[in-house]
This record gives C-alpha cells, sequence and structure tokens, in this order.
C-alpha cells in the first residue's frame, strides 16, 4: 500500500539542507569518510573541508563515494582488521604507525554500583568472572543459545570460572534460558545502562560474545575477549587488541562453532591473563 503525504519530499529536502547548513557552519579543516558509502561521501562534501579523506574507489563500499573526498588512501595489505584499516586514513595527516588507546570514562556511581551488585551475588574480589553476551544485532550472527549453554557449564566446573551472562533490549529470556538449571550458579546481569555495563565489562576476567558491540567494548576497555564469528570475518571485524582471538566458523554458520572449541580458546585466554 502506497500512502502519498502533501510535502512530505519538501519536508525531507528541508532536512537535508538544514543538516549541510549545519555541517557546513562548524568550519572544518579536515573531513574523514570512514565508511566509504555514497551517503557517508555525501555528508563527507558537505562539510566543505579543504581536506576530505577516504579511501580509494577499489576500497570504498560503494565506488562513487569516492568523488566526495580528494585525498584517497589504499590501505597497505598488512591493515587487514578495520581498526588498521580507518588508522591508515591519517597518512595524509602525516600519522603513521600509531598504537591506539581507547579512553573510555565511567561514572564512578555506576562502578560503585557495580561492584556492590557482584558483591551480593557472592563474587569473591579476585574470582574469575567470565562474561556471556548471547545476543547479536542479526539472527544468523548469534550463536546458539544451547552452544552458550554448554560453555556456561563447562566454564564453572573446568575452568572455575562464575559466569555472568549480559543482556540488551529483548534478549533477556536468552539470559535466562543459559542460566536455569547450570550447577555452578551464574550472574544473570541487572538492566545497564552504558556506564553500567562498561563497569562490568572492565571487572571480568573475560568476555565471550558473537560480533557485536558488547564484545568490541570489552576490548576497548583492556578486557581479554573471545569473538565468536560465522557470517562476518573475525580478522576484519573481530575483537582489537593483542588479548583477544576470534573464532571463525569454517563454514560461515554460527552452529558449525563448538562449545569445545570456545572452551579450549577461552581457557588458553584465561591462562595467559592469570597474575
Amino acid at each position: 500500500r502506497l500512502v502519498w503525504r502533501p510535502g512530505g519530499a519538501r519536508e525531507v529536502w528541508g532536512k537535508v539542507g538544514r543538516l549541510r547548513r549545519r555541517v557546513r557552519g562548524a568550519g572544518f579543516d579536515v573531513a574523514l569518510d570512514l565508511q566509504g558509502l555514497l551517503k557517508s561521501g555525501v555528508l563527507t562534501a558537505y562539510t566543505g573541508a579543504p581536506v576530505r579523506i577516504g579511501f580509494s574507489a577499489s576500497r570504498c563500499r560503494e565506488r562513487l563515494s569516492a568523488l566526495f573526498t580528494n585525498r584517497h588512501v589504499t590501505p597497505p595489505p598488512e591493515a587487514v582488521h578495520v581498526v588498521d584499516q580507518y588508522l591508515s586514513l591519517l597518512g595524509p595527516l602525516g600519522i603513521r604507525g600509531i598504537a591506539p588507546e581507547f579512553h573510555i570514562p565511567v561514572r564512578p556511581a555506576a562502578e560503585g554500583g557495580m561492584d556492590d551488585f557482584l558483591a551480593e551475588q557472592g563474587l569473591k574480589p579476585r574470582e574469575r568472572l567470565v562474561a556471556l553476551n548471547p545476543g547479536a544485532g542479526r539472527p544468523e550472527k548469534r550463536w546458539p543459545v544451547s552452544h552458550f549453554r554448554t560453555l556456561a557449564e563447562r566454564l564453572g566446573g573446568e575452568a572455575g570460572a562464575r559466569v555472568l551472562l549480559l543482556w540488551g533490549p529483548d534478549e533477556v529470556h536468552m539470559a535466562r534460558q543459559i542460566a536455569t538449571g547450570l550447577s555452578s550458579r551464574a550472574v544473570l546481569a541487572p538492566p545497564t545502562d552504558l556506564d553500567e555495563l562498561t563497569a562490568l565489562l572492565r571487572r571480568s576476567s573475560l568476555m565471550i560474545a558473537a560480533d557485536t558491540g558488547p564484545l568490541h567494548l570489552a576490548a576497548a576497555v583492556g578486557t581479554p575477549c573471545l569473538g565468536l564469528f560465522g557470517p562476518t570475518r573475525a580478522e576484519r571485524n573481530g575483537p582489537y587488541g593483542a588479548r583477544c582471538r576470534g573464532l571463525q566458523s569454517p563454514d560461515g554458520t554460527m552452529a558449525r562453532l563448538s562449545p569445545a572449541e570456545a572452551l579450549a580458546a577461552a581457557q588458553a585466554l584465561l591462562d595467559a591473563s592469570d597474575p
């Protein structure tokens, strides 16, 4: 069914015009297009920045986006991870070979609140805490709940860890399915905002999740991470950092990654990070 709303197109173009004036009015000297999409290229052009840096057309997700930038970069072959590819865009500014550091502040009240919550759950200060996040933005990127449950059971029994189950909107039912009936008591996280989630991730000894935001947040705050990857490439999109690892499904489906593989990788990361 097509519904025509008089004035709809004028309203949209009016918003586009206001966005263009607002962006151009900021007076940017440099603009970087990290996405390589037509829409991001147009937005980059809207800035009016004299230096507009983007990927070469062959490396853009949509080749026409290169028309809107005037400094083009082809990442070197060794820049496999998307973070390293993005960092290569700093080359025209004379910035090369830097090791990124991520500074993510957390409200002290949020950190204290999550410490109190974990203490109420009986967690000891130096006890291993492994965070599991069963959700993902798309169904094909989710590891089966049954696999997570098997892994949680074995982490408690064989790795001597307490399991912390994280969840986002419309995901708490998955966390509860994993927790129900485990022989070792899992911790079901409370509803959290971003600061509270970050505080829980900082306290965790290890984070295990599919290709989803909390996994990359955990890597950014320095928590060892194990990423589970099926349709997306672990070497390009995996958690970034020396204490992180990505497991890649051999056929692109999440179900082919076994709990035994995940346990072995998790145990290695835990052992490597133990003091």
